[in-house]
């Protein structure tokens, strides 16, 4: 298992391609996602940084899909292009074999299998929830960038507000006048008009409550018992929020639909639901989400075999093949999975016939793929009769 020098150079041949096909492939995945955010958002008027968050948690999601397509396209093109430089030629004239080239593939890939176990069974579940629970936040509380100038706004049916002038994308206010009711210690409408010369925003860290800080003004307060007063300050602040929207965000794991929470739950908490039921949802639906991660995640193994057999083509043909070959198998065997996901939660079929019985017929055609093309003389009934006529001469 140590890696010697020919795997050394192999991995070096493969480590650029797969760093650019996998910052390509992320980006073309991710691409339409954040036009979609991005419009939402800006209608929304949500700071930069809200994006720059929700982008952080699609980026697990997407590097699972983008992992594996960047794995494969790697491991082809440099296969290929040893192959086309006749440096395959030459090792297997010295005694390599195919299967030995493939070795430092398939070791990186088998670290790659555990890594995306992690990936898959504990960071997507977390990026999951924390992303729609940005998004709701976001969606929630993006009123505040959206006031402009003489503009009545009304965050809830107690507060009314009017802004002369509004700059920095709504966050910096000039001539601001304020009404809100509320109620005494006795439960009587209580009036507070406020006038303020300045005001700025500043959101929350849940996003639920919007803070507004003001400067220079006024606060006039009529009481019900005709006892008012009026309050000079420098420096006010007020906590606005919508209340006519939910402003809490669920747990992760809880919710309404049931792809949603077992999508949520990390590897090992659906492993204690298959011990432990104690969840609303089905546990053949807990059995089938379980066994579609472990088995997307060892299939990453097979990759640098499938690859590594397609891209060997005869020198006389100036097109290959293999490439979509192995662009089509991949998406097929990945619709097989969830295909074989839908069945297990249907309980039509057991996870062992319907997710790692194609895992093991998936590895086999890759395996054969790659004896293919490293020659199968040796199970040529003629050349084992030769083989056995040259020892007994011998």
């Amino acid at each position: 298992m140590q890696l010697k020098l020919l795997d050394h150079y192999f991995l070096a041949q493969a480590f650029p391609s797969f760093c650019i096909s996998l910052g390509i492939i992320l980006a073309a995945l991710m691409l339409e996602r954040l036009l979609v955010l991005l419009d939402l958002l800006a209608a929304d008027g949500s700071p930069l940084g809200t994006f720059l968050g929700l982008l952080a948690d699609l980026i697990p999601h997407y590097l699972g899909l983008a992992i594996p397509s960047a794995l494969c396209v790697s491991v082809f093109l440099s296969i290929r292009q040893m192959s086309l430089n006749n440096e395959i030629d030459a090792l297997l004239s010295s005694g390599v074999s195919l299967f030995r080239c493939a070795r430092p593939y398939v070791i990186v890939g088998g670290i790659i299998s555990f890594l995306c176990i992690i990936l898959y069974g504990y960071v997507q579940p977390y990026a999951r929830y924390d992303f729609r629970a940005a998004f709701f936040y976001a969606s929630h509380a993006g009123w505040v960038p959206n006031i402009q100038s003489h503009m009545i706004i009304k965050p809830d049916d107690h507060l009314v507000m009017i802004v002369d002038k509004a700059t920095k994308h709504g966050t910096h206010l000039s001539g601001i006048f304020i009404q809100q009711k509320t109620k005494n210690e006795k439960n009587q409408p209580v009036q507070h008009f406020i006038v303020a010369k300045e005001g700025e925003f500043h959101t929350a860290q849940n996003r639920a409550k919007v803070q507004l800080d003001l400067y220079n003004g006024q606060n006039l307060t009529l009481n019900p018992d005709d006892n008012n007063n009026i309050t000079n300050f420098d420096k006010a602040t007020k906590t606005l929020q919508q209340s006519h929207k939910r402003l809490s965000y669920r747990d992760r794991g809880t919710g309404e639909r049931e792809s949603t929470i077992k999508r949520e739950l990390t590897i090992t908490e659906l492993y204690q639901q298959l011990q432990h039921h104690t969840s609303k949802i089905s546990i053949l639906d807990i059995k089938a989400e379980f066994h579609f991660r472990l088995v997307r995640s060892l299939s990453i193994i097979c990759i640098p075999i499938l690859a590594t057999g397609l891209a060997i083509t005869k020198k006389r043909k100036k097109s290959n093949l293999g490439f979509a070959i192995a662009a089509v198998a991949l998406v097929g065997y990945d619709h097989i999975q969830q295909f074989g996901s839908d069945m297990v939660a249907s309980g039509h079929y057991s996870a062992l016939v319907a997710l790692w019985l194609p895992l093991a017929v998936f590895f086999c055609i890759c395996y054969t793929t790659l004896l293919l093309k490293n020659g199968l003389y040796a199970f040529y009934p003629s050349f084992l009769l030769n083989r056995s006529v040259k020892k007994i001469r011998k």
